[in-house]
């Protein structure tokens, strides 16, 4: 009981005080559930009404040569309980995105090419930029790699996403495949 209202206060006291002059921005009614990790505030915009939930890791940092790397999320996002979402130079989540637990999303990888090197000693690689369309759903354990998610998506728990995904679709599996899109002269959607 003691530690939840310490828990709270902290909270609290971190989303009022401290973390609007740490961020590029910081939205109106947005809160950061502590503890967790984050790299690279000033390149972090969180619009207005974001949650973010206990143990994420944030971090938007330059480490493979881009000026001015962005890591944007949008308003009324909710970001669950353990996800990395790890900028390099541009991941964008649009409004009203709900994350799972413990999703990944990042716009670079551990570059592997040198074969007489540890994968540890590489430098990064950027890959494409990310960006998640508005009312978009990534289930729990997804992976977004350097791709964009149209708005109004659904992407399965344990999913792999390393291609486009049209928006008003529906994609499972590891390499994600759509399974699904909405028909708007049915109103429904419909297996492909």
């Amino acid at each position: 009981m003691a530690q939840s209202l310490l828990s709270k206060i902290y909270t609290k006291f971190y989303s009022l005080c401290l973390y609007p002059f740490q961020f590029k921005h910081f939205g109106k009614k947005s809160k950061i559930i502590a503890p967790l990790r984050i790299d690279g505030k000033k390149n972090i915009y969180i619009g207005d009404h974001v949650y973010i939930q206990e143990k994420t890791w944030l971090a938007c940092e330059s480490l493979t040569g881009e000026k001015n790397p962005l890591l944007k999320i949008g308003n009324h996002t909710t970001i669950g309980n353990f996800n990395h979402i790890y900028a390099t130079k541009s991941i964008s989540i649009e409004d009203y995105v709900l994350t799972a637990d413990k999703v990944y999303i990042s716009d670079n990888l551990h570059s592997y090419d040198d074969i007489n090197e540890p994968i540890i000693k590489q430098p990064i690689k950027q890959i494409s930029s990310v960006v998640i369309g508005e009312g978009s759903w990534i289930g729990e354990n997804a992976c977004i790699l350097g791709v964009m998610i149209g708005k109004h998506c659904v992407i399965g728990a344990n999913s792999v996403v390393t291609h486009d995904i049209p928006e008003y679709s529906v994609a499972v599996g590891a390499p994600a495949k759509v399974i699904k899109r909405y028909n708007f002269q049915s109103q429904k959607w419909e297996v492909i």
